[in-house]
């Protein structure tokens, strides 16, 4: 999940839920933290992992459910991004996550981390597309809030606790997530010479384009400094979202892929995470990790 500096000298890839709760009860009995990780090429937080032994959830993966006309999935954590991608892409559906990187990390990384894309603000960010999680906690229990489906019984809401806590609290092992259908028409623009306060407008709506990114065109095969623009829907919401993008600067189309180059190259640097150690936020880290071997110093917490 993180490649941040560790003393962990061992390494675990357990190949089910139950022997994940057995390396737990394990580092729970022999006092010995646990660095979680998934394909291990995620950003780190900024601080070393104080663990001796690292937990690979990679094992953890393939879809267990996955119902098209609800448009929701059920997946192992260690499940690739490009699997989902592929899985409901035969369906004209897609996951939504599309965080910043590429398709070869995990969903269970991506929810941990609570990373977004350029797409989160028209898509949605992880906290949202999350239905619910199943995961093993400090003390070796199984936590399953949330549920499959997307009208789940209020109650804590733990899901989106356990979204961005960065393997802190529990150790994520399945993932029920929201899809999208995919629009039936999909097209990118490059505008090398935009107006800036237009296109904020343009992205702010009424059209909602599904991104409006600001980059280096160099690195992308384009020239200079300029925007990219994806717009997708109908037909006659993408030709009136087009209608009024020409009003912004000089377009021209590119393929929808350099989305991909984008996630890869524009990714932004993490900062340190220096997590708010309040009263209510240390006693809900003793509640699910009372022994404080979950990821040891990761987000900067106390000795």
């Amino acid at each position: 999940m993180t490649g941040a500096p560790t003393t962990s000298s061992v390494t675990v890839t357990p190949t089910s839920v139950d022997a994940m709760v057995d390396v737990v009860r394990d580092a729970v009995a022999t006092t010995r933290p646990l660095r979680i990780a998934g394909a291990e090429q995620w950003p780190a937080a900024g601080h070393p992992v104080r663990a001796t032994i690292t937990v690979r959830c990679s094992a953890l993966r393939g879809i267990s459910h996955y119902t098209p006309g609800d448009l929701t999935l059920s997946c192992g954590a260690g499940t690739t991004l490009a699997e989902l991608d592929e899985a409901t892409g035969a369906n004209g559906q897609w996951c939504p996550l599309l965080p910043w990187g590429d398709d070869a990390g995990t969903v269970g990384a991506t929810i941990a981390t609570a990373t977004a894309g350029p797409f989160a603000e028209r898509l949605g960010r992880p906290r949202q597309l999350v239905l619910g999680l199943e995961a093993v906690d400090g003390r070796a229990q199984r936590i399953s809030p949330g549920g499959r489906v997307v009208k789940n019984v209020a109650g804590f809401d733990l899901t989106r606790l356990f979204t961005g806590s960065w393997g802190t609290l529990a150790i994520l092992t399945t993932l029920h997530l929201r899809l999208r259908a995919r629009p039936s028409v999909d097209e990118s623009w490059w505008i090398n010479d935009g107006d800036a306060a237009r296109l904020h407008a343009f992205a702010r709506g009424p059209h909602l384009p599904l991104a409006v990114h600001r980059t280096d065109g160099a690195s992308k095969g384009l020239d200079g400094e300029g925007w990219l623009v994806r717009l997708g829907g109908n037909r006659a919401a993408v030709e009136s979202a087009r209608e009024t993008l020409r009003g912004c600067g000089t377009m021209a189309p590119v393929a929808t892929e350099i989305w991909d180059r984008v996630r890869l190259v524009d990714a932004p640097s993490s900062p340190a995470l220096a997590w708010p150690w309040t009263p209510l936020a240390r006693r809900v880290r003793a509640q699910f990790d009372p022994s404080g071997i979950l990821n040891p110093g990761l987000l900067g917490d106390p000795e």
